[in-house]
């Protein structure tokens, strides 16, 4: 596998056109490999391969499917410490980190895939009708730089599962985890042209994908600018188009919660993965009289990070590359411009550090909802807090946001804390510290996006629904 190739009907193929990018790792801002930037010809190449492959691919059977499903998780787990390797060196997550979560998290996609082909009904009948289910066509797929493994394997797993064909742009700042990916779905039998790979910018690669008659539909991931931009460029071919974009999650903890436990477990939530989770809960809502309180638990926290990898609990790594620490930074110095109350970390690298994207734990406290820093996705170790006088403005506060991917709420009453959870404006929310659950629809309200993601709902993404009447006559 020669990183500088694309994997196109079922083999690695030299680009059409030869500009190439620099991949730095975040850890020291060195370059460590080099990719092929694609162009529209390219991705011409991958879509008419996956147009041949849908006539067969698409008529292949369940059995046929599990078949290949199997074998490609088999594949994914034999390679499961190099899958971890490269998403340590190309975004920069602690190695600990890649491997608790990171790999598992992509594994955990494609086991899903696996149960729901298992046990879906694709036919049912109405009366003499039949309404049935069938896969979508070619779906063109582009996925970020933040959790990798995680976004390929929940749009490319599905896709496979349900028998559509792929051609998958990953972000260009960390595509190697695709590639070997790729690789592993080669090594797994999967037929030439069913999965396609174009490495490129989201200008020139990712909007023809969006644009391309050849694709029946595009899922994307990542900022909203970005998804815009894609929804306008899909618009004149009426494709299905599914979106995951931001999200600006307010933590509310009520007063009979267990406060310390609480905020501990919410100022760890916003540092995972130095902050790069569309989903964090970066807000923090907490009654005014306990503000002081959780200044001080969320000091401790951030106080215990660390920057070696020496403890998985506690260890951040650097941001993923240059543009994102810079935006950071800038965000974080805005913040303390209009005059958000700084508890902790601020401005600069940590400690003597002196090369690498590493941001401080930064925490801001008397937030207001007009404060840029209450509004706008950071995607870093940034956490405001936002103090309270009343359950109703708790509430308040935690809807007022263009965003609704996420909500989290704390209660001491498992009752109070459903009630709540039910008036939150967000597509998901986590109730007393629960985790994600991979077999649920992961997907958010207002400019979070449209579509689901994940289980059962995220398979039906790439289903068409077609009605046979007369079917049950005769």
């Amino acid at each position: 596998m020669n990183p500088l190739d694309f994997y196109i009907d079922g083999r690695w193929e030299t680009p059409l056109g030869r500009p190439t990018l620099a991949l730095l790792d975040p850890h020291d801002e060195q370059p460590f490999s080099r990719i092929s930037l694609g162009n529209s010809g390219d991705v011409d190449r991958a879509v008419a391969a996956a147009q041949r492959a849908f006539v067969q691919y698409s008529q292949w059977t369940r059995e046929q499917r599990l078949a290949l499903l199997a074998a490609i998780i088999e594949g994914y787990r034999q390679r499961s410490e190099e899958l971890a390797q490269v998403v340590h060196q190309e975004m920069g997550a602690p190695l600990s980190l890649a491997r608790s979560a990171h790999v598992p998290a992509g594994l955990g996609h494609l086991q899903r895939a696996y149960e729901v082909l298992r046990d879906y009904s694709f036919d049912r009948l109405h009366g003499t009708t039949l309404i049935t289910r069938e896969p979508i066509g070619v779906c063109g797929l582009i996925t970020p730089w933040n959790w990798p493994l995680n976004q390929l394997t929940c749009k490319v797993a599905p896709a496979l599962a349900a028998g559509c064909t792929v051609v998958l742009k990953p972000s260009e700042r960390a595509p190697l985890s695709a590639m070997l990916l790729a690789d592993i779905l080669h090594q797994a039998g999967v037929p030439a042209g069913v999965f396609n790979l174009v490495n490129g910018d989201g200008i020139t690669v990712g909007d023809r994908i969006a644009r391309h008659p050849g694709i029946d539909m595009v899922s994307f991931t990542g900022s909203n600018v970005a998804g815009v931009a894609v929804s306008k460029a899909a618009a004149d071919t009426v494709k299905r188009v599914s979106l995951e974009l931001g999200g600006k999650s307010a933590n509310l903890i009520l007063e009979d919660a267990d406060f310390e436990a609480a905020v501990r477990h919410g100022v760890s939530a916003c540092m995972r993965n130095s902050g790069q989770s569309c989903n964090a809960p970066t807000r923090l809502l907490v009654p005014r009289e306990r503000q002081q309180q959780a200044i001080g638990i969320a000091r401790e926290v951030a106080a215990q990070v660390c920057f070696d990898d020496s403890d998985a609990a506690t260890s951040m790594g650097p941001l993923a590359n240059a543009a994102q620490y810079l935006r950071v930074q800038g965000m974080i110095g805005a913040a303390i411009e209009q005059g958000a109350r700084l508890v902790c970390g601020g401005v600069g690298r940590p400690g003597s550090a002196e090369v690498g994207y590493f941001v401080q734990p930064t925490v801001f406290a008397d937030i207001t909802s007009n404060m840029t820093i209450a509004r706008e996705e950071v995607f870093g170790p940034v956490l405001a807090i936002m103090p309270y006088d009343t359950e109703e403005q708790a509430i308040a506060l935690a809807n007022d946001s263009t965003y609704g991917l996420s909500g989290y709420v704390t209660a001491g009453d498992p009752q109070r804390a459903r009630v709540v959870a039910r008036r939150l404006r967000t597509g998901m929310v986590h109730l007393n510290g629960s985790k994600a659950d991979n077999g649920a629809p992961f997907g958010g309200y207002k400019q979070s996006g449209n579509g689901r993601e994940w289980g059962v709902h995220g398979f039906e993404e790439y289903l068409e629904t077609k009605s046979i009447f007369g079917y049950g006559v005769g």
